[in-house]
């Protein structure tokens, strides 16, 4: 029998997109799997819409909006207690390929991964690739993205795989645990990945399962006040979590760099609430 795979996905108002991504789970070919809905409160209509159209799936409503990892940490919850062999977290942005879920569980039993990422592509330019893993540089614990596979079209070894979609192990959950809630959007990928490489567990993408990702539109768009105050935030989290003594030195050049250069685009594009935003988020990451 094929695996049972628990497809979640997180929900806070968007309405249209979250049908949209439900509609796509439908017409997967994968011949086992269930399909949960974690709502964080939303005020849209979503969970009555979603109950119409799509009867089938399993809605939980958290009643306030928990964050990413928080209300993502739900959904995989209930899947694992379900019996789930695999849970795939999946942005509600998206939509996917009817041959994902196939693509990604060939892999995973092939090559003895516990993560396993499609190759993502823009929703508006499905011919643009927007993600597909990554490398890790160990001293600044920055993500150094591939461009394209390295080996065709088979799967391939990373160290990084987003949150917006990843196929995880009933057994990397057992071991590794769930999202860290303290990361409210943004980075607790990072933190998970970096969690699973030091557990010696293994993480792949599959280049030829492909999903289409809306980018951002859940924190307000890109470079959108919100979507910079989350994003500074949660970074200054992860280094605060994961550096150790003798990266800083490394690390705080070049994360100081790096903030120049995002105020610097800021304010020449005209987007002093976004730099402000962005100012806070720092200031609230040191603090937190």
């Amino acid at each position: 029998m094929a695996p049972l795979v628990a497809i979640v996905t997180l929900s806070w108002n968007r309405r249209e997109d979250t049908l949209a991504f439900l509609a796509s789970c439908a017409g997967l070919a994968y011949p086992s799997y269930r399909t949960l809905l974690v709502d964080n409160g939303s005020t849209d209509g979503t969970p009555e819409a979603v109950a119409a159209a799509f009867p089938e799936v399993e809605q939980v409503a958290n009643g306030a909006n928990l964050g990413f990892a928080a209300g993502m940490n739900v959904g995989m919850r209930r899947a694992q207690a379900a019996g789930a062999d695999f849970v795939f977290v999946a942005n509600n942005d998206t939509t996917l390929d009817p041959a994902l879920l196939s693509w990604l569980v060939a892999a995973a039993q092939a090559h003895g991964a516990d993560l396993v990422a499609p190759a993502i592509y823009y929703y508006d330019r499905p011919d643009q690739l927007w993600w597909l893993g990554g490398r890790l540089r160990p001293l600044l614990l920055e993500i150094q993205p591939y461009a394209a596979p390295p080996r065709g079209q088979a799967p391939f070894a990373v160290d990084f795989v987003t949150g917006c979609g990843m196929l995880i192990s009933r057994r990397c959950l057992e071991h590794v645990g769930s999202f860290d809630e303290r990361f409210f959007m943004y980075y607790e990928d990072s933190d998970y990945c970096l969690r699973v490489l030091r557990a010696g567990l293994r993480a792949v993408v599959e280049p030829r399962a492909a999903m289409y990702h809306k980018v951002a539109v859940s924190s307000g768009g890109s470079d959108s006040p919100n979507e910079r105050y989350q994003m500074a935030r949660s970074s200054v989290q992860f280094f605060r979590k994961h550096a150790q003594p003798w990266q800083w030195p490394a690390i705080g050049a070049y994360r100081a760099g790096s903030a120049a250069r995002t105020l610097w685009r800021l304010l020449r594009r005209g987007r002093t609430q976004a730099a402000q935003a962005y100012l806070r988020g720092l200031r609230d990451g040191a603090r937190a």
